[in-house]
């Protein structure tokens, strides 16, 4: 199932329920990027925007949580209507673990994140419990980054462990997507796509998420015919 996940941060957040709204036809999720100003160096939103994104919408609202202590705010994201919460692997194995049951227990669908840098076995072992696997193609923090391509080997690697232990979780990446990249990322196995400024920073940004979505089904098809 593709997924396509224009990121709000790359909205304009003076007019943001209609931004939303104009997207909506050719949106699976909706990425929010939440940032606290140590775990990255930036500041973004918080529960309270979550709130009232939900009030404008019924899309999934797939929450990124680059914050340090993500135990602290969860039942708020939870409780603002959130549908599911992502951690990164970079906090530690164990701590991530007890947070992926802590967003279960909230009725959040989890997620575990990995930056570029960090290797496939930091989060290997979680692959069985999560309901999404982030896998950043930027180093998190600012948008408008430049693809990593060296991280598609860790998404290759990541998805034929997913398919062999039967895990149906969405392997998504985020940074640097747009119509060239999203077939790159396709190629090596994701199936969930984070954009921003190829979304919401086009002319038309209904059309930009549709002609997203149409790249990856041609990358797709084209894997298919060439096996």
């Amino acid at each position: 199932m593709i997924r396509i996940c224009p990121s709000i941060l790359s909205a304009d957040f003076a007019n943001l329920a209609e931004a939303i709204g104009v997207v909506t036809p050719a949106t699976d999720w909706l990425h929010v990027d939440v940032m606290d100003g140590h775990f990255v160096p930036n500041i973004s939103i918080g529960a309270p925007v979550v709130k009232s994104i939900r009030a404008h919408t019924k899309l999934f609202l797939d929450c990124h949580l680059m914050i340090t202590d993500p135990a602290k705010y969860l039942p708020d994201f939870a409780k603002a209507g959130a549908n599911g919460c992502s951690v990164h692997i970079e906090l530690g194995e164990s701590y991530s673990r007890d947070r992926i049951a802590q967003c279960r227990d909230l009725g959040l669908k989890p997620g575990v994140v990995a930056n570029p840098d960090t290797g496939f076995r930091a989060y290997a072992d979680l692959l069985g419990e999560v309901d999404l696997v982030l896998l950043m193609t930027v180093f998190p923090g600012f948008g408008g980054q430049k693809f990593i391509g060296d991280v598609m080997d860790k998404v290759t690697q990541t998805r034929v462990e997913l398919d062999r232990i039967g895990s149906d979780a969405a392997l998504q990446v985020d940074g640097g997507i747009d119509l060239i990249t999203a077939r790159i990322a396709a190629r090596a196995g994701a199936r969930a796509f984070v954009a921003g400024n190829a979304i919401f920073g086009q002319a038309d940004p209904l059309s930009a998420a549709r002609g997203l979505r149409n790249a990856v089904e041609d990358e797709l098809t084209a894997n298919r015919t060439e096996l």
